[in-house]
């Protein structure tokens, strides 16, 4: 394991672990993000409209759903692209309290 992301959703938590295979360069992470926002309708979490890296981790998650975050390809592409924006290895969504923590 190199990474892990943990989620926090409609009071469960939910842990995708990473492997080295499943790494992708901060490019492809941001393009992955930023087809989510578009195919999910996320709203921006600021009056401003402006999306930072780690709001963009937030709404796909909370847009998402638990349904998609505990989808095996989906929940390990989320968490990709989170661990590669974002250049942690260790990150915790907490859709709940609109917060991340790494």
């Amino acid at each position: 394991m190199y990474a892990q992301v943990l989620v926090k959703i409609d009071g469960q938590f939910h842990r995708i672990d990473l492997r080295a295979n499943d790494a992708v360069t901060p490019e492809a992470a941001r393009e992955w993000l930023d087809a989510q926002v578009v195919a999910l309708g996320c709203e921006p979490l600021r009056a401003s409209g402006k999306l930072l890296r780690a709001d963009k981790v937030l709404v796909v998650a909370r847009d998402a759903g638990l349904a998609q975050i505990q989808d095996p390809a989906w929940g390990r592409a989320f968490a990709a692209a989170a661990v590669a924006l974002l250049d942690k290895t260790m990150i915790e969504v907490d859709v709940d309290g609109q917060s991340l923590t790494y």
